[in-house]
């Protein structure tokens, strides 16, 4: 979003020259055109009319949420004389520990190209590409031979290269407390403390009501749910992207949240998004990538085996085959640290050679990667729309899960949040999980990489990507691993090494999670 103290001027040409050309632009013309033959447009009053005209049949609420939609995934603007490269990270050691890691995940994938003996691409022969599109939706009945295919990286190997993070602006002997000995992460940032917290997550304070809590009470429940049910019903009535952002913080009703989440986003059943889908499905069934064995194969290893998304397999392979064929995905490069990975092709004539980005959409998929997709499936049983939503889902958040970078939703702020907050709030916890080898972050690194997907019941992850989207922030990701720690501390404490204290963390399922944010963040002395 835009910072207060910037230069509107500056982000209102961009957001116009973002929607110039777009389905939009051409659709709001078409009906200015075609309102200009209705009787109460008056030519003396044209401009007036037209404007009247367009807001009164829907048309200018959908510009206002295209554009609140542009200002959420706009960087802010950064300094005039600042280099391009700022955009994606200002900070010139994390763009370099990215750029590194990029590397050694385009090594490992070509090792595996070359030890496999399997092209990154080809063209599937017309017999396979009739194959393909006759079990389509049915794929999860092929089983493929893929023992000989690994992940490229797991969170844990992530991991890793966030701990040898290093600020080399930073002098050794003058760190800035003990206590940031500590952690494993071991560079500043500035990050919130809970007063900081409290001012950011008002809504979720005990004043408010909240889905996931007062839906759940002895006294009679409907009172909160229906009045909840009932504004949301005029949320989506007077489709508001603004609206609904708002509204979501406090958590969506089950039967409105498809909807909500859709208006969120701003992710339309447009004709020309069931069009795109089935381009996107075209090239899948066209071309073979190497990456779709990594898709399965990450597909059988971790939502085939859950008991809340095996029945979605069809499902999360449609979407993920296709949206590796997408290159409008490309586009979050822009204010991404990451660069989307490159690889050598051969012209026809083999004399040439060409650098192409691999997969085409920039984004190699690991460990996990379709547990950002597996809760959406509760929500979207139309594959295109339940892929329109993903994307944009990923554009905005997940991206920032996999990549390094000093935002303050990115992977390294949560980290460091999340340690900062349990030592501030269980100092004798955190240190004695320290002293017996079980650092807390080895053991809630892989539900903040995941933002919990996979580890919480599902109506509890979707009341907590309710706030997500809400406050259109990870941030609340890194307070909830705080709490889970904060309600186990007492078993915790009883521990005497890693397994154990995994043991104690192990089943995330029975945990409700608005009551454990609201007690770890207003509820406990600091």
């Amino acid at each position: 979003m835009m910072d207060e103290g910037s230069d509107p001027s500056v982000t209102i040409s961009q957001v116009v020259q973002r929607l110039k050309g777009t389905h939009l632009q051409s659709q709001l013309e078409k009906q200015a055109k075609e309102c200009l033959h209705r009787p109460e447009i008056k030519l003396e009053s044209l401009k007036d009319d037209v404007r009247r005209w367009l807001k009164a049949s829907g048309w200018e609420r959908k510009l206002q949420n295209a554009v609140y939609r542009e200002l959420h995934i706009l960087p802010p603007p950064g300094h005039p004389r600042a280099p391009p490269e700022h955009t994606k990270e200002p900070l010139a050691y994390m763009l370099k520990a990215q750029a590194g890691w990029e590397k050694r995940i385009m090594k490992s994938l070509n090792s595996m190209c070359t030890e496999l003996g399997i092209p990154l691409s080809r063209k599937r022969p017309v017999p396979e590409q009739k194959e393909l599109t006759k079990k389509w939706n049915e794929m999860g009945t092929d089983e493929p031979d893929l023992s000989r295919f690994r992940p490229v990286y797991a969170p844990k190997d992530f991991l890793e290269v966030l701990i040898g993070l290093r600020n080399p602006n930073n002098d050794r002997s003058e760190e800035v407390t003990v206590r940031s000995h500590w952690g494993l992460i071991q560079v500043c940032l500035n990050v919130c403390d809970v007063s900081q917290l409290k001012e950011t997550y008002p809504e979720l304070s005990f004043t408010y009501g909240q889905l996931g809590i007062d839906d759940h009470t002895h006294v009679p429940p409907d009172l909160f749910e229906s009045e909840q049910i009932r504004v949301g019903k005029k949320v989506v009535s007077a489709q508001d992207s603004a609206a609904a952002q708002q509204y979501s913080r406090q958590g969506c009703p089950t039967g409105l949240r498809a909807q909500l989440w859709t208006l969120i986003l701003n992710s339309n059943s447009d004709p020309e998004d069931l069009t795109h889908y089935e381009q996107l499905k075209a090239r899948v069934i066209q071309h073979d990538l190497l990456v779709d064995n990594l898709i399965y194969k990450d597909v059988k290893l971790t939502a085939s085996n859950d008991d809340y998304y095996f029945v979605f397999e069809d499902y999360l392979y449609q979407v993920l085959l296709c949206f590796s064929r997408d290159t409008s995905v490309l586009e979050h490069f822009n204010y991404d640290s990451a660069t989307p990975p490159k690889s050598s092709i051969h012209s026809k004539s083999g004399s040439e050679q060409f650098s192409v980005v691999y997969p085409p959409n920039g984004v190699i998929p690991f460990h996990g990667f379709s547990m950002y997709v597996a809760p959406l499936c509760f929500l979207y049983n139309e594959p295109s729309k339940l892929y329109s939503v993903f994307k944009e889902m990923y554009i905005r958040y997940f991206f920032r899960l996999h990549s390094i970078s000093s935002h303050p939703s990115g992977l390294v702020s949560l980290c460091l949040r999340f340690e900062r907050l349990l030592q501030t709030h269980l100092p004798q916890l955190f240190y004695h999980l320290r002293e017996i080898g079980a650092q807390p972050l080895r053991i809630a690194f892989k539900w903040i990489v995941r933002a919990f997907s996979g580890y919480l019941s599902t109506n509890q992850l979707l009341l907590l990507w309710d706030r997500i989207l809400g406050y259109d922030s990870l941030e609340i990701v890194a307070v909830l691993a705080a709490a889970v720690f904060a309600f186990r501390a007492e078993n915790l404490m009883e521990v005497t090494s890693l397994a154990s204290a995994e043991a104690v963390l192990a089943d995330l399922s029975t945990l409700k999670v608005m009551p454990l944010l609201q007690i770890f963040l207003f509820a406990t002395a600091v």
